[in-house]
């Protein structure tokens, strides 16, 4: 090796060594830097491309092409399984008909669709309803975790006073397929039985005849507004009618909205949806007092008062779009949140190790991000088992869960140490010095 050519490899090393030293130093969350800065843009401004505006939804299989592989993916996710043709796919059916009580008012043959099949699944049968074709459910629903039939009276929700409490009387135009069928949200008609490409990047007609035709892509917004692609349909709500004409759901007689009616992504969000109503303190139907979810669905409700959120992270900093990973019945573990969090970094957690940030065995449970943080909150349905997580993402302690009169068992404490009262954790925490000001601050909180 020449001199000159071993000059320029020890100048390069000198130069690698602390451009290393720095990288390996930087926060974790530095990827996110862009994302994380841009600026942010008001709620009601709409962002859906001009030459989208003229576009009609054409399903997904105009994006396989160009798209295979974000197609293939979502061909396995159980998004595109959401709602499945009952003759097309019988293997979708995952209750046992054998069992199917006397008094139901469907039969397996008159159902034409399903609807979900990991925490539940119902039945869609042929309707004519106010004159016109459509669905109703069967009054019986397959509980997937107990694996039992259990009632359903759809008609039970907040809209309760807006339809006959009459399942053959229940359409699910009005209800269901908004989220459950693509293209029916903005157009009340069916392009897809899924949830596909189209329900969240909007209609796609323009766009599959002209690549150069922009289609809405939520990533390339402010954070904030990226999220609402799944706050349509993950963030309970209720008739924007309400808020808009201060109609109530008797006004609203057979025609109550329990989805964004005429939304379409890329669109202020805001002015199509009406979040379900919460008061901190005040426990509802959807709610504990502490604004942790106590039925499904209620994601996007619970994130937006989540500093994560007011920051600028995203759902799908989370969880893959397409694939749909990271869930409740097969989480990622720690690996998820160290993407961003690591010990020592600026949003730490400000501990050295594992152990000490959690007072628990580095292999054990109570070292899980998720069980401290995302503890399990709620019930797909009033007899199923507690399997839906929090996306509040603040730790409860146990003083709180007292305080808000929330079941024990909705405490991340407590869910795994139910030989002990919430006292005594609460005790606990106070021993470990694990205690905040903040906490310390709520009146109704006795945590001495």
């Amino acid at each position: 090796m020449s001199y000159m050519k071993r000059i320029l490899l020890i100048i390069g090393i000198l130069i690698l060594i602390p451009v290393a030293i720095v990288w390996y130093n930087l926060p974790k969350i530095t990827p996110y830097y862009t994302q994380l800065t841009k600026p942010r843009i008001a709620l009601n401004i709409d962002l859906q491309p001009s030459s989208q505006k003229k576009s009609h939804f054409v399903g997904s299989k105009a994006c396989k092409e160009c798209h295979k592989e974000e197609h293939h993916d979502w061909q396995d996710s159980l998004h595109s399984k959401m709602i499945q043709d009952i003759k097309k796919n019988p293997d979708a059916v995952v209750a046992n008909f054998s069992q199917l009580p006397k008094d139901a008012d469907f039969t397996l043959a008159q159902a034409v669709y399903t609807i979900g099949s990991k925490f539940k699944q119902r039945y869609m049968i042929p309707a004519t309803i106010n004159d016109k074709e459509d669905f109703r459910l069967g009054n019986y629903q397959w509980n997937v975790e107990t694996k039992k039939w259990q009632g359903y009276k759809p008609y039970k929700y907040w809209y309760k006073d807006a339809y006959p409490h009459d399942n053959k009387e229940f359409p699910t135009s009005h209800t269901c397929d908004g989220c459950h069928f693509t293209g029916f949200m903005s157009t009340q008609k069916s392009v897809e039985p899924s949830i596909s490409c189209e329900s969240c990047h909007g209609p796609g007609s323009m766009h599959a005849k002209n690549p150069k035709n922009d289609i809405f892509k939520a990533s390339m917004f402010d954070p904030i507004r990226t999220n609402e692609v799944c706050f349509q349909c993950h963030m309970r709500n209720r008739d924007k009618r309400m808020e808009t004409k201060k109609l109530s759901p008797k006004q609203m007689w057979m025609n109550a909205k329990d989805y964004p009616h005429g939304y379409e992504p890329g669109q202020a969000l805001i002015d199509y949806k009406l979040p379900s109503p919460f008061a901190l303190g005040e426990e509802n139907k959807e709610f504990w007092a502490n604004g942790a979810a106590k039925k499904n669905r209620t994601q996007g409700n619970e994130y937006v008062h989540d500093r994560m959120y007011k920051h600028g992270i995203t759902c799908i900093n989370c969880h893959d779009p397409h694939k749909l990973t990271n869930t409740a019945q097969k989480p990622q573990g720690n690996k998820v949140c160290m993407k961003c969090h690591s010990f020592g970094s600026l949003i730490g957690p400000h501990q050295d190790t594992l152990e000490q940030h959690t007072h628990h065995k580095e292999d054990s449970k109570g070292s899980l991000c998720i069980e401290c943080h995302m503890p399990k909150t709620a019930r797909h349905t009033g007899k199923s088992p507690l399997t839906v997580r929090s996306h509040l993402f603040t730790f409860t302690y146990p003083a709180q869960t007292k305080a808000y009169a929330m079941p024990a068992e909705t405490n991340a404490c407590y869910a795994c140490h139910k030989n002990k009262t919430l006292d005594s954790l609460q005790q606990n925490l106070k021993d470990w010095g694990r205690l905040e000001w903040e906490k310390l601050e709520l009146p109704s909180l006795n945590i001495e």
